[in-house]
């Protein structure tokens, strides 16, 4: 059993790194200036949504906000029920039981997390729709003949919305529960079953109470996602508020519109991450004692030993096996699709904008935390929490913040350059990658920025105190003392901002110059065309580099537990 110890928060320092350390004014300047460019776009949403050049919010009330409300309440809430009901289900089963193929599930449980919600979508549209296998086997099994001689449900539906995006957020609350189920001590249910409880009671009584703020943290990370899901309602037909950007800004022709539905996202998400927040820390009133004793798994034969295998696969099969399955039909009857026109430029611009914002975020959140850490004032360890709301924010609502203010700044550059020496260079801004990367660097700062604390603080405060004492300065410490031994943390990071830099869709649809196609936004175009079989290999090479992020997880929290 670990011992009990303080658990180190984001932005808090050891007593001895609390001291100003000369030298450090720059770096705590430019932890502050980092902070304000990741906060920026989130600020420039509530400006200008709240001083519109057109204001249409009566417009948007009397017609459109209820039903994007609505419906993106409607999700919302049905996947954090969904998604809770499967991911703490299969936490508790993996931690209080064991039974057939135990081992292999509790790491496969995980494997959704690589697939992309929407390519999800795709795949249970292709399977269950009309002309998919299922509906024409049973078309033939009974002899129908068109659509009128049975019913099956609606494929395109909010209902299926749920579903999918059920399958694709779970693992979010299995790996939170799973561990603070792991937590609990093992002889509150040994008292319980003495006192004649049974399974069900067990879980519901003692087992649910006590885990219910991880489960409402998971659920709240799912819910987020869900507001923020574009592709999966998107290719379902569910008007969202996230929809309603798109239709606002690139149909309308309003930002100013889109900028006030983008406040409204704010406005959900934030109260879901505060939500998170609060679950989140109420978490370690619930820490075993140093002495008590491990949970005692049950082990199952028979019947009710396959059937917690079954609900363990079910979550597999839907969230990983299916989609995998259908783009891999797909991709094998259309290998010509590997070599179709646009793929590897795809490829290629996926690669250079994931590498090049994942290398710039973790290097700025390097360099914030350290310069946090450095600094003897208040105001760096204030701000730096608050830059994990990037994460928080929605791609669409990014886009939003970054797109116009940057437009604005796009053309002023390229005005006053063609002003000083005669030549129109262009939008040097908004028609290259730079904005895309911009919206990968805020949107995924958190995950940097919480890699980099938690490396520094495992590093011993004696060890800087004594490089300083043999005249290193700041620059000297970070990159000669801390670096090193940072090495494996900051190359998870690395790759967990690139495996989400992949995975995103729409900020990437709304920020990406003319012509320039990510494997994302490749896998939507051909998607929405009902073109799987060009759209399955863009498809299947997202989720591949989704299975990095997948493995670095497994390596983390199941390898711990062993």
């Amino acid at each position: 059993m670990k011992s009990e110890q303080t658990t180190q928060v984001i932005g808090a320092r050891p007593p001895s790194a609390r001291r100003h350390v000369p030298g450090s004014g720059l770096w705590s300047l430019g932890a502050l200036v980092i902070a304000g460019l990741v906060l920026a776009p989130i600020l420039a949403v509530g400006w200008m949504a709240l001083d519109p050049r057109e204001n249409i919010w009566p417009h948007l009330i009397a017609t459109t906000l209820p039903r994007y409300l609505a419906n993106t309440a409607v999700l919302t809430g049905g996947v954090g029920l969904l998604a809770s009901a499967v991911g703490a289900g299969a936490a508790w089963l993996v931690v209080m039981y064991r039974f057939p193929g135990h081992r292999v599930l509790e790491w496969l449980l995980l494997l959704p997390l690589a697939i992309p919600a929407y390519v999800g979508a795709y795949a249970l549209t292709d399977f269950l729709d009309y002309s998919g296998p299922v509906q024409t086997a049973l078309r033939g099994a009974f002899g129908w003949a068109s659509a009128r001689d049975y019913w099956f449900p609606e494929i395109r539906s909010r209902e299926a919305a749920v579903v999918v995006l059920s399958a694709a957020l779970y693992p979010y609350i299995y790996l939170i529960t799973r561990a603070a189920l792991r937590e609990q001590s093992g002889a509150s249910y040994e008292v319980a079953r003495a006192l004649g409880t049974g399974p069900f009671g067990l879980f519901w009584r003692v087992g649910l109470p006590l885990a219910r703020p991880a489960i409402a943290a998971g659920a709240a990370i799912a819910m987020m996602e869900t507001v923020a899901d574009f592709g999966v309602v998107d290719h379902f037909g569910v008007q969202t508020l996230t929809t309603g950007i798109f239709t606002t800004w690139l149909s309308g022709g309003n930002a100013g519109g889109a900028a006030q539905l983008a406040l409204v996202i704010l406005g959900i998400v934030f109260a879901l991450f505060a939500l998170e927040k609060l679950s989140r820390r109420k978490v370690r009133y619930f820490q075993t004692a140093r002495q008590s004793r491990p949970v005692l798994p049950q082990r199952l034969t028979g019947w009710a030993g396959w059937g917690a295998s079954l609900l363990c696969a079910l979550p597999v099969a839907v969230g990983f096996v299916l989609p995998v399955a259908v783009m891999g039909s797909h991709a094998l009857a259309n290998p010509d699709a590997w070599f179709g026109r646009g793929l590897g430029l795809a490829l290629w611009h996926t690669i250079f904008t994931g590498g090049v914002a994942a290398a710039i975020t973790v290097t700025l959140a390097l360099f914030m935390v350290y310069g946090v850490r450095l600094s003897g004032r208040s105001l760096p360890r204030v701000v730096l929490p608050l830059t994990t709301l990037g994460y928080a924010a929605p791609g669409a609502v990014l886009a939003v913040g970054i797109l116009i203010p940057l437009a604005g700044l796009d053309h002023a550059l390229a005005d006053t350059i063609a002003a000083l020496t005669g030549y129109d260079p262009g939008l040097m801004l908004t028609g290259s990658a730079f904005a895309i990367i911009l919206a990968y660097t805020v949107r995924f700062f958190a995950i940097a920025q919480g890699a980099a604390d938690g490396a520094f603080g495992r590093v011993p405060p004696s060890l800087p105190m004594a490089a300083r004492s043999l005249g290193r300065g700041p620059g000297g410490v970070l990159r000669e003392l801390y670096l090193p031994l940072m090495r494996g943390s900051v190359g998870s990071a690395l790759l967990l901002v690139f495996v989400d830099c992949v995975k995103e869709l729409p900020a990437t649809l709304l920020l990406r110059p003319f012509n320039f196609e990510t494997l994302a936004t490749r896998t939507q175009e051909k998607a929405s065309l009902e073109n799987l079989g060009d759209a399955s290999p863009a498809a299947l090479l997202v989720s591949a580099v989704g299975l990095v992020a997948v493995a670095i997880l497994a390596r983390a929290n199941l390898g711990r537990s062993r």
